[in-house]
């Protein structure tokens, strides 16, 4: 999710106090479980033991913020062991007290990011890979760190089960216009799209993040897509700058109502730009 959380810390918010106190479900060597993650972290059991018991699913947040879409999906399902990743330490401090005064055993919380996921599971071990609210990196020079990739996606299919999914939600309709380009790809099939998450899944899991985006105005887009045949040699045909996936008329920009997470620059331009060319094609 896009971390801008740093300018609303508490007073007196002390990182290595908070990770210190909710160390206990924190996972701070996630390689160590590589393959065995819903059998080690079944209640009671350490991984170097082993169990007879375990979770029926393993599931990966990734880009988990403060960890509430987790700890809400954890209670729905308390048979599926929720993995939450997220690479800011102020986030994974957040949510690992999120977890902690739940009382869930199936959450645990992970400092890490998506482009480690093929050294922390093993090949088929996750059913589902959540990208909640993913930092868009709307510039062309960044679009390497998308986690909405084609890149990620091939990184993906190695360590989801069969019939495994990738399930997108987002804030920004040129990221998730984006992610339409790179689905097929890397040879994934589309289950399912909504350009209104929020009224189409109202009983969705949500993050605090996207309650407040929703409060504000934003539509939620939203897809699951599942791997197919893996392409032998994925090659990225798509614009990799998110300003070319805005409309470029006035009317719909207009319409959008809502400049996405790191475009505000990007929309206001735009936005100028048709005003003039209405202006001149339209004299008084």
């Amino acid at each position: 999710m896009p971390h801008a959380l740093h300018a609303r810390l508490p007073k007196n918010f002390v990182l290595e106090e908070r990770l210190e106190r909710y160390a206990s479900v924190i996972e701070l060597t996630p390689q160590n479980l590589r393959g065995c993650w819903a059998q080690a972290c079944w209640p009671g059991v350490g991984a170097e033991t082993g169990s007879a018991g375990g979770y029926r699913e393993v599931r990966l947040d990734l880009g988990c913020g403060k960890g509430g879409f987790a700890v809400e999906a954890a209670r729905r399902e308390p048979d599926v062991l929720f993995v939450a990743m997220d690479s800011e330490p102020f986030c994974v401090a957040y949510a690992a007290q999120r977890v902690f005064e739940s009382g869930l055993p199936n959450v645990v919380v992970v400092p890490g990011t998506g482009m480690r996921v093929r050294e922390f599971f093993s090949p088929g071990e996750l059913s589902a890979i959540y990208l909640n609210f993913p930092t868009p990196f709307p510039r062309k020079r960044d679009a390497g760190k998308r986690m909405a990739s084609m890149e990620r996606l091939m990184d993906f299919r190695e360590v989801l089960a069969a019939h495994g999914e990738v399930r997108l939600r987002t804030d920004s309709q040129p990221l998730f216009d984006f992610m339409l380009t790179q689905v097929p790809i890397a040879g994934y099939e589309l289950l399912w799209q909504s350009r209104d998450a929020r009224a189409d899944l109202p009983d969705a899991p949500a993050s605090e993040y996207e309650l407040r985006l929703s409060a504000q105005g934003a539509r939620v887009h939203a897809l699951a897509a599942t791997p197919g045949p893996a392409p032998e040699h994925p090659v990225q045909t798509a614009e990799l700058s998110l300003a070319a996936y805005l409309p470029h008329d006035l009317e719909s920009l207009e319409a959008l109502g809502y400049a996405p997470h790191g475009m505000e620059a990007t929309v206001t331009n735009l936005r100028n730009q048709a005003l003039r060319r209405d202006s001149r094609n339209n004299p008084s």
